[in-house]
């Protein structure tokens, strides 16, 4: 059984590599750009193209699929990805499965619906199945290093192109939640975007990184977008998540469902969260906050 790899990220497209190893006996990617290897039997190189944008690579991935057929095309579920995933669905008559969860080798796949009330168990019917893979899915894969086949793919033009009309530069953020094994996120009990200092501080204080809700990003523009957490957001699997001042709507839960460890904190002993939550602290963050980073300070120097 061949699987096939395209991702946006390289660290990405290695970890669902390595993944597919799970559900296939040959793994073969697909690379635009520069060509790199070492984590696939096979990797297929799509020369970038001159003022190309991202989708215009579509055609050529459809056609290579056509040429390989394989049993699963897996992708990194980015907006772009994901958009390049629709229209090779449309070009080839594939299944499209997104934000899986779970994946075997026999075609089933689970992945959240209706917001994250239910989980559906999905089979493809089609003899490629196009699967966008949530994050961490693979994370714990053993990693493998392979002396991978370089194959140059002929690009094809697409009847047609985007143009790029106008370009604004977006906050910019180190931090990556999809890797990190701790991780803090804040909600609409922050009062004010100055106090997020005191959550970093917290937050630096256990080694994690900083997460929002929808609202604090969306609403307040108090964080970058890409830092939200939510059915609409990052989709996480952490060792530990703290959620301070979050109420725990169920958008936002569907996206920390996977995390192994959730610690609450929120002033409402009535707050949702708590019902996901293995331990909870009902109090103001303001006056928990500080005194967990004190104690996490001393205890870890």
């Amino acid at each position: 059984m061949t699987i096939l790899v395209f991702a946006e990220k390289t660290s990405t497209l290695i970890e669902l590599c390595n993944g597919a190893r799970q559900l296939g006996d040959r793994v073969e990617a697909i690379v635009i750009g520069e060509a790199q290897g070492g984590f696939a039997d096979k990797v297929w190189h799509i020369p970038a193209q001159a003022d190309a944008m991202f989708e215009d690579y579509t055609e050529t991935i459809a056609a290579l699929v056509e040429k390989v057929k394989p049993s699963f095309l897996l992708v990194e579920p980015t907006k772009r990805c994901k958009l390049v995933s629709g229209r090779l669905a449309a070009m080839l008559g594939a299944s499209v499965i997104t934000d899986a969860s779970e994946l075997t080798s026999a075609g089933e796949a689970k992945h959240m619906v209706y917001g994250g009330a239910a989980v559906r168990k999905e089979k493809a019917v089609t003899a490629t199945a196009i699967v966008t893979v949530g994050s961490g899915v693979f994370a714990d894969s053993e990693p493998v290093t392979l002396e991978s086949e370089v194959e140059t793919v002929a690009f094809v033009a697409p009847a047609f192109t985007i143009k790029v009309v106008s370009k604004e530069q977006k906050p910019k953020t180190s931090a990556d939640l999809n890797k990190s094994k701790r991780v803090v996120g804040i909600g609409r009990g922050l009062a004010a975007q100055e106090d997020l200092d005191m959550i970093k501080d917290f937050a630096a204080s256990i080694g994690a990184e900083v997460g929002c809700s929808r609202p604090i990003a969306d609403g307040e523009g108090w964080m970058p977008k890409e830092l939200y957490i939510g059915v609409t957001g990052l989709m996480l699997s952490p060792d530990i998540y703290v959620a301070l001042g979050i109420s725990g709507q169920i958008q936002h839960v569907v996206g920390i469902n996977q995390s192994k460890v959730v610690i609450a904190v929120n002033k409402d002993k009535n707050a949702p969260i708590f019902k996901y939550a293995d331990y909870g602290i009902v109090g103001d963050l303001y006056k928990v906050v500080p005194a967990l980073t004190e104690h996490f300070n001393k205890v870890l120097v």
